[in-house]
C-alpha cells in the first residue's frame, strides 16, 4: 500500500523537517505540505527532497482562488482537498498536522493493507504527548504518550484515577481532541474533507473503521512553555475557543475555554502551571499510573539522526 500525508503548516522550518523525516522514515511515498504563510526559504529546502511537494499559500496565492479563508480550519479543508486530487498512485493520504506523529507498532503500510476493501477512511486515535521533566538528558530520544480507552465509562474511570480531580473536565485526561485523525483512501469524487472526518454525498466517514496499532503522537502542549506560547491563540480561535462544547461528557463538565479562563482568573499563570504539571508531566508516577491502566506509549523519537538521514546537513528542532 502506498500511502502519503497532506498537512498545513505555520511553523519553523526545524519543526517541519522534523515531521517529515519521521513520516518519510515510516514508508511514506508522498508528503504534501501547505506554508500557510508561505516560506521561500522553507519550501527551498523541503522540495529538494523528492517525494515532498511543498504549496506556499501566501496572499498570492489565496488572491487566485477567491480570497484566503479566515478560520485556519477552513484553510486545512482546502488545502486537504487539492491535495487529495494530486494524490496520483497513492492509495491512501492522512491529513494531519505538523505537531501529531504517527506512531505505529508495525508497518502503515501492512495496516493499511489490511483493512477491508469497503474502508473509505480509517480513524488513528491521538496519544498526547507529556512534557519531559527538566532533568531528562537531552541525548534521550524516549518519549512518552498518555492514551485513553475508546469506551465513554471507562474512559472516565481510568481517568479519575490517573489523574483525580484534575480529570473532571477533560475526556481521558487529554488538553486537546480525542477524535482523532483519519486516512483516506484515495479516488473517491465528491469527497469532502474535514478536520476529524469526511463526507461523501450525505454519508458521514463511509466504512469506517478503526487503527488501533497506529497512534496519533499529538504533541499539543509538549512543555510548559509550548503550552504557554500557544495559549492565547488557542483560548480565542484555536483548540480552547469559546463556542466548542465540553470534551468530557456528564453534568458540570467545562468547556476548555471556560476552565482555563477561570483557572486563569482565580490563580494567574501558576494555577495554569499547576493545572498542566498534574496532566502533562511525564513524572515516573504519572508514567506508573499510566502503565497500569494500559494507557502509557512509549517511543524512540531520534529526531535529529532521521533528519540527518533525509535532509544531510539540515537540523531539526528537537
Amino acid at each position: 500500500m502506498r500511502w502519503g500525508i497532506v498537512a498545513t503548516i505555520k511553523a519553523p522550518l526545524p519543526r517541519i523537517l522534523d515531521f517529515a523525516a519521521w513520516h518519510l522514515d515510516l514508508g511514506a511515498e508522498r508528503l504534501f505540505l501547505y506554508l500557510d504563510d508561505g516560506d521561500s526559504e522553507a519550501a527551498r529546502v523541503l522540495n529538494a527532497h523528492p517525494q515532498i511537494n511543498v504549496t506556499e499559500t501566501g496572499p498570492a496565492y489565496w488572491k487566485n482562488k477567491g480570497g484566503r479563508p479566515d478560520m485556519h480550519q477552513n484553510r486545512q479543508c482546502r488545502n486537504a482537498r487539492h491535495a487529495y486530487n494530486r494524490a496520483g498512485t497513492l492509495d491512501w493520504i492522512a491529513h494531519i498536522d505538523v505537531d501529531e506523529f504517527l506512531l505505529p507498532e508495525g508497518s502503515v503500510s501492512a495496516a493499511l493493507a489490511s483493512l477491508p476493501k469497503d474502508a473509505l477512511c480509517a480513524r488513528m486515535r491521538p496519544a498526547e504527548a507529556l512534557a519531559r521533566e527538566s532533568d531528562t538528558p537531552a541525548r534521550d530520544s524516549m518519549r512518552h504518550f498518555k492514551a485513553f480507552h475508546v469506551d465513554q465509562t471507562a474512559r472516565q474511570d481510568a481517568a479519575q484515577r490517573i489523574f483525580g480531580d484534575a480529570s473532571r473536565h477533560l475526556s481521558g485526561g487529554f488538553l486537546s481532541h480525542v477524535a482523532g485523525k483519519l486516512f483516506i483512501r484515495t479516488g473517491h469524487k465528491g469527497l469532502q474533507i474535514r478536520i476529524h472526518n469526511i463526507r461523501l454525498g450525505d454519508v458521514q466517514n463511509p466504512g469506517e473503521v478503526a487503527l488501533p496499532d497506529i497512534p496519533l503522537g499529538h504533541f499539543h502542549a509538549e512543555s510548559w512553555e509550548a503550552f504557554l506560547a500557544a495559549y492565547r491563540f488557542r483560548v480565542t480561535r484555536g483548540s480552547y475557543r469559546a463556542e466548542l462544547k465540553p470534551q468530557a461528557r456528564g453534568s458540570g463538565a467545562l468547556k476548555l475555554h471556560d476552565l482555563f479562563t477561570q483557572i486563569e482568573a482565580d490563580e494567574g499563570e501558576s494555577g495554569l502551571r499547576r493545572f498542566y504539571d498534574i496532566v502533562a508531566l511525564a513524572t515516573p508516577d504519572l508514567r506508573s499510573r499510566l502503565a497500569a491502566e494500559g494507557l502509557l506509549v512509549s517511543r524512540r523519537m531520534d529526531l535529529p539522526a532521521l533528519v540527518a538521514r533525509h535532509f544531510g546537513h539540515e537540523r531539526g528542532s528537537r
